[in-house]
Order: C-alpha cells, then structure tokens, then sequence
C-alpha cells in the first residue's frame, strides 16, 4: 500500500519557500544586483532632492539633530545616488572594482537616507543588497578594461549635463520656499553657479537656501572628482599585437593563408591575439566599449580552431567582455557556434572573382568595358605590381597620396583593412595604380605632389595564388569610373603574378537586394528590399552591391557571431567604433604623447551604422562612378 504524505503534514518547507530562503543562483546575483543598486542610487537622490516626510513616524529623531546636518546629509545623499547609478553597469559585468565601491557607497547612502529622509524602506532594501555583494562577492571577479584618456572628457560631458538637470530638479523641489518668481533663466543660473560653489540669483526661505547650495556643489565636486580621475589615472591602452606575435601569424599565414580572404588583416597592428595551447591556431580581436570583437575565421590550422576559441572565450569571461566574430565564413561560423553555443546571422556576400573565369568580352560586361576603354583614351595607364618592386620615391608618393585622397579626418577599417602601406614584411601586398601626364606638366609646368599618381589598389595576399581588396582611393579631380579601370588591370595581370583569385569588396544585406527584385518575391521580401533601397540614399547598400555585380564574381556569405540577440546593437555600436564610423576625439590636453600607428579605411565594405561591419572609403568612390 502506498501513502502520500503531504509536505505541510510531514514538516517539509515547500519548494517554493526553500528557494526565496535559499536567494537567486550565484550567477544571476551580479545582474540583479546591478538592477537594483541602480534603483538604490535613484532612491538616494530622491533623498536628497525632496524635502523630507513631515509625518514621518520618526520625524521626531531629527529633532534632537544639529539643524546643519540635514543639507549635508542631502549632499551626501545625492554623491551616493549618482555614484550608484555609474557602478550599476560595472556591477552587471562583475567588475571587482565595481563591487568595492558599492560596498562602500551602500551604507553611506542609507545612513544619509535615513538621516534627511527617514526612509526605512531605502534603507532596508542597501542592506539587503550589502548582504547579497558581501556573500557572493567571488561572483565580482571580472579583471578591469583597457583604459584611455578619452574616458575623462566622455565622463566630463555626460556628468555635467546630468548634474544641470538634476540641479534644476534641485532648485524647483522647494517651490513654496522660493522668494521672488525667478526665470528659467534665473534657475539655470543659480544651477551652474552652485556647481562651482557659488551662490545664484534664486534665494528661499529658511534652511532651504543651505541644503540646495550643498547638494549643488555636491554635483559639481562628484564632477570635477571622476573627470580628475579618470584623467591622470594610470592608462592600460587595448593590447596590440607585439612583433613576436606577427612573427607567429605570418608562420601561420604562410601554412594556412589559403583558407581565409580575410587572414593577412590579422596582422593589423591595433590588434591582439590569443593562441591555441599547441600554437596552431590563432584568433585576432580587439575589445571596443566591453565588446571582443574577432574578425573572420581563426588563423591556423582548423583542428586546433576549438583550442584557440576555447583561449578566446576564456579571456572574454575573465574580464566579462562581450564575444563577438564579424565577417567570419561559413564554415568559421560552424565551428565557432557548435565550440562555444554561440548563435550566428548571415550579414551579406564578400564578392569573388576567378581569375581564369573573367573577361571584358560579353554583352554582361558592355559597361565596364565602355568605360575602361573610355579612360585609356583619356591617356590614363595602369601598372599592377608587388609593393617591393617601388623604389622609396614612388611607395613615398603613394602612401601621401592614399592619406590625402582620404576624404574624412578619421582613418576607417578594422575587420577588412591592413592599416599600412608598404611597411617591413608586407612585400608581397600588391599595388595598382593609374598615372596620367596633365597638359600643364607636358608644357613644363612643375608635377604634382605626387607626380602622374591618379588612382590607387592596395592588396594584401589571400594564400599563394589569391589577394584580397584593401584600400582604394583616387584623385577627386581624375575621371570617374578609376576604379573600374584598376580593378580591370589588376585582374589581367593577375596571372603574371600567379593570382588565380581575388577577394573584392563585402557587400551587405545581398542576397535580400538580389531575391526582393526578382519576380514572384514575397511582400515581406518586397518591403525589406525596399527599406534597404531608401536606407542606401546615405549608406551606398544598394550602390556597393550593383558595383560588385559588374564583375560578375561568385558570393560567399559572411557571418557575424554573437552571444544573444540582445547583444547585438551593443556589437554593432562596438563594431561602427572600430571601423571608424563612431570617434570619440580627445582634446590635445588628454590624448596620448605616444604617436598612434596609421589606420586605413577598409576596401570590403559594410555600409549600415547598425551592421557590425564596416563600409571603406571607397563607397565615395563608387558613388562618383
């Protein structure tokens, strides 16, 4: 016979109650705790800003009180608060340092809340959150980021217009203590005059006068505070990829360059790295507002890809980085999802030519064979050679004539760009360029800065008989249609210099631009399209595509990788810093005396803000094509 004993009957805690007494699991302590602690900040500065409850039960505790201590504990209230509310992020991804200040800062802010507003529940709930930090705190071990000087100013800009607003908030909390009938004028006045410590053109009645001047200069001292800090603390820059580093990529190019059209970016400079245990394999990154970003498929090897991803994913976790992948192929996508439980989206096509495939001949290629035609006559020539046939003079004339041609102050690529021209190791690159003689030079007028140089291709090896698209850049006043004419020549003289392939630009959202105008397509499909159309009036989507196509290259898709789908306008936002597309320029006063290393735009483009890969410089060009 069998029984059932019920749980209340037996003495047993129902489930239910065992799990609020046992708290959250650990690992969802440091999301919780950020939430929350960003609500204790609010609540700390709706302290400070807000008269106190008059009937309050313990009102009477602040009677025995010094009458002075209210505007301090008002300030101190308000420094908690905001505080607070700038550790809440860190918190979330377990930043130690972050748990130590809150650790701090809980208590002050509940002693102050309790203090001015009597606020049993405020205080209760830091507490509570005090008790969670102090049992989990080996949750809190995420190791700190690479720091900048461009942190200070970022800090500067948004602290003081946080603090104005608030200050107004400040200054109309009191409104039955006002004397007089002051502006908005008045106000903002009084605000950024308090900020500095000094009083303004609004006076009240009583106290009130102390507790706002306090909790203004409270704001302007937290300001100045942060700013000074983040300033002249010691700067831990991103990682960059050391010369014994680039030794061990080339090694690995040179074994396994074939396999990827993106690995010689890899030796980008700006770039780190992380190795597998037995040294076959590589994954390049850079960590860009807490985000990794890799780009393209691991160096090396593929059976030793799971080790380095493994080394990847363990940096990522030790300093609580986003891990991202941009640009990487289909079968990078596979192992980089199936080794770490990562989810993957198509972005767009990287256009491929075969060599031994192409010709001008054909009705498909009536208009670029017009067109280069049309600029031979015009008595522009090309030469297509490997970047250690220049002598110093002419590599001298190229590297002056890409950065004058640029056509923005910021340097862009990141994911598809080498970020140098002709440096030590790299003559094996490939250089097309267009020259004409202008009528004034043939009559014996002087050259140009860069002599008959109208037009520039730069491409970095894709294995022994491959290269791949970096950078394009021309004369604004040469004719259009430039990189027609060079991309043509490089292609005709690709099997002298062995080339059997060749890598152009990435062209976004494709495969939706080719299917949404084909008939028979979906309303869905339809709609897309046509959004992308409209969006490529100031991003050059539909522009870069219809470029690509001319040459009638195959397309092979490309795969931004990504943790969860609420990451990914964090990794696009990282993705546009790195590329180029988003700066956050210093002044003269906080950036760096170390030279920075020279960055170049990125010839495979991706166009969208929001897209996590980035558009070159050359879309210019093709749009004046």
């Amino acid at each position: 016979m069998s029984s059932r004993i019920d749980g209340d009957k037996s003495g047993q805690v129902p489930h239910g109650v065992r799990r609020i007494l046992r708290g959250p699991r650990p690992e969802k302590v440091p999301g919780l705790v950020g939430t929350a602690v960003a609500l204790v900040g609010l609540l700390d500065i709706a302290a400070g800003v807000f008269p106190r409850f008059r009937h309050s039960r313990i009102h009477a505790v602040t009677e025995v009180l010094p009458g002075s201590l209210g505007p301090f504990a008002a300030a101190l209230a308000i420094s908690a608060g905001v505080l607070l509310l700038l550790l809440a992020h860190g918190l979330k991804r377990r930043k130690r340092r972050a748990w130590r200040a809150a650790v701090i800062l809980l208590p002050a802010g509940a002693v102050a809340q309790f203090t001015y507003r009597h606020s049993v529940i405020g205080v209760l709930l830091a507490a509570a959150l005090l008790a969670l930090l102090l049992r989990h705190q080996g949750e809190f071990d995420a190791l700190p980021d690479p720091r900048s000087r461009w942190k200070a100013l970022a800090n500067f800009v948004l602290m003081s217009a946080f603090s104005i607003g608030l200050g107004l908030v400040i200054v109309n909390s009191h409104p039955r203590r006002v004397l007089g009938d002051p502006g908005v004028a008045d106000q903002l006045t009084h605000v950024i005059y308090g900020l500095f410590g000094f009083e303004g053109p609004v006076d009240y009645a009583g106290r009130v006068s102390w507790t706002v001047g306090y909790s203004l200069g409270a704001l302007g001292l937290l300001t100045a505070i942060t700013t000074i800090y983040l300033a002249f603390r010691p700067e831990h820059p991103a990682a960059r990829l050391t010369a014994e580093d680039e030794d061990k990529l080339r090694a690995l190019l040179e074994k396994h360059g074939g396999r990827d059209s993106l690995g010689h970016f890899a030796l980008r400079h700006d770039k780190a790295v992380v190795f597998s245990p037995s040294g076959k394999a590589a994954v390049t990154y850079r960590v860009v507002s807490g985000v990794m970003l890799a780009s393209g498929d691991p160096i090396g090897d593929v059976e030793a890809w799971p080790g380095a991803i493994e080394r990847f994913m363990d940096e990522a976790r030790a300093h609580s980085w986003t891990p991202a992948v941009m640009g990487c192929s289909e079968t990078g996508g596979e192992v980089w999802t199936r080794e770490t439980g990562l989810d993957a989206l198509e972005l767009g096509d990287e256009a491929i030519v075969d060599v031994k495939d192409f010709s001008l001949s054909g009705r498909a290629m009536r208009n670029v064979r017009q067109m280069v035609k049309r600029i031979e006559r015009n008595g522009y020539t090309t030469r297509v050679r490997r970047v250690s046939e220049l002598d110093e003079t002419e590599l001298a004339h190229v590297r002056a004539a890409a950065a004058a041609w640029r056509g923005t102050d910021t340097e862009r690529g990141f994911s598809m760009a080498l970020g140098r021209v002709g440096e030590a190791g790299d003559g094996d690159c490939i250089i097309a360029t267009a020259h004409r003689t202008d009528p004034e030079e043939a009559e014996g007028a002087a050259p140009g800065p860069y002599g008959d140089l109208k037009a520039v291709l730069h491409f970095v090896p894709w294995g022994p008989d491959g290269m791949s698209l970096d950078l394009m850049r021309r004369d604004r006043a040469a004719d259009p249609g430039m990189n027609e004419l060079l991309i043509v020549a490089a292609l005709q003289a690709a099997p002298d210099l062995k080339i059997e392939k060749v890598s152009l630009n990435f062209a976004m959202f494709r495969s939706a631009l080719a299917r949404g105008e084909k008939i028979g397509a979906g309303p869905v499909l339809r709609a897309w399209r046509g959004l992308l159309v409209f969006l490529s009036r100031w991003f050059q989507i539909e522009s870069l595509y219809k470029f690509n196509a001319k040459f009638r290259p195959r397309w092979e898709p490309r795969f931004v990788v990504f943790r969860t789908t609420r990451d990914l306008p964090r990794i696009g936002f990282a993705a546009m810093q790195a590329e180029g597309f988003v700066t956050l320029a210093l002044p003269r006063l906080f950036a760096s005396r170390r030279p920075a290393r020279p960055q170049r735009p990125c010839a495979h483009a991706v166009i969208a803000p929001a897209a996590p890969l980035s558009a070159p410089q050359r879309e210019r060009e093709v749009q004046a094509a």
